[in-house]
């Protein structure tokens, strides 16, 4: 399928390593400029020079806290003024944070608030002005499957994600008429840094795949998912191949979920 995102340009928030950088690397080979943020410069410049050789596109990158308002107003016009505009923001910065609901603190909260509600709407409202310019774009909000029905030990995450969730049903109403859709994709067990921690800490007697197949996972389509794949589903909702779908919410997670 042909996404048509020859030459626009897109956002990824922590676009240096994950499903961030499998995005970002799948968006610029579908001919999109990306710009990618994250707080460690090291891993920003690692990815962007992979993304250059592996797709001959041009990538701007900047080491941005985007739990901060200023970073996030800071690197969207950054980007627009290095390509000229923005038509596709991903707001997939996040990290896991699942505590019971007694251990979590008041700084724990407003931490997991900050970098995962928050950031998205300090870096939608910097990029809305730019989308419009363009005569429309495409918001995807990263969230997971937890904000849909929370297991017990999920927060603050949880609540951060099902606010991200309502977050977006919300902008997809107002944003409309601007002809600016916002989606999102609400991921389960998805290869990452952390799920690898805990396969080599605990399992390290198996192979990924072993590792991966376990059916302690409880994932009806019997594996962890890789990052390409989610990267896959988030390319096509923020394309013009998913120009009439807006408001709505994706599960990544092989069947797991308990909710549509």
């Amino acid at each position: 399928m042909d996404f048509n995102l020859k030459n626009k340009v897109a956002i990824v928030t922590g676009g240096s390593k994950g499903i961030g950088f499998a995005t970002a690397l799948l968006l610029a080979k579908e001919g999109a400029d990306v710009a990618i943020c994250g707080r460690d410069i090291t891993k920003l410049e690692e990815a962007s020079a992979i993304i250059k050789e592996a797709t001959g596109r041009d990538v701007y990158y900047a080491s941005k806290d985007v739990s901060i308002k200023s970073d996030c107003e800071e690197f969207v016009r950054e980007t627009a003024e290095h390509f000229g505009g923005v038509d596709i923001l991903i707001n997939n910065a996040g990290q896991s944070s699942a505590h019971s609901f007694e251990l979590v603190n008041e700084e724990m909260w407003r931490a997991d608030l900050d970098l995962k509600l928050f950031a998205a709407i300090f870096c939608s409202n910097a990029a809305i002005p730019y989308m419009k310019e363009r005569g429309g774009g495409a918001i995807l909000n990263v969230t997971a499957t937890i904000a849909k029905t929370a297991p017990a030990s999920s927060l603050p995450t949880s609540v951060s994600r099902a606010a991200g969730m309502t977050l977006t049903n919300a902008m997809s109403k107002d944003l409309a008429k601007y002809n600016i859709r916002v989606n999102t994709v609400c991921i389960g067990l998805i290869r990452s840094e952390q799920i690898e921690r805990k396969w080599k800490r605990d399992y390290g007697h198996l192979s990924w795949e072993e590792f991966s197949k376990l059916s302690s996972h409880k994932i009806p389509l019997g594996r962890i998912g890789e990052t390409d794949e989610a990267a896959n589903v988030i390319s096509f909702l923020v394309s013009d191949a998913a120009s009439y779908v807006t408001g709505t919410s994706v599960n990544i997670d092989g069947g797991k979920g308990e909710a549509l």
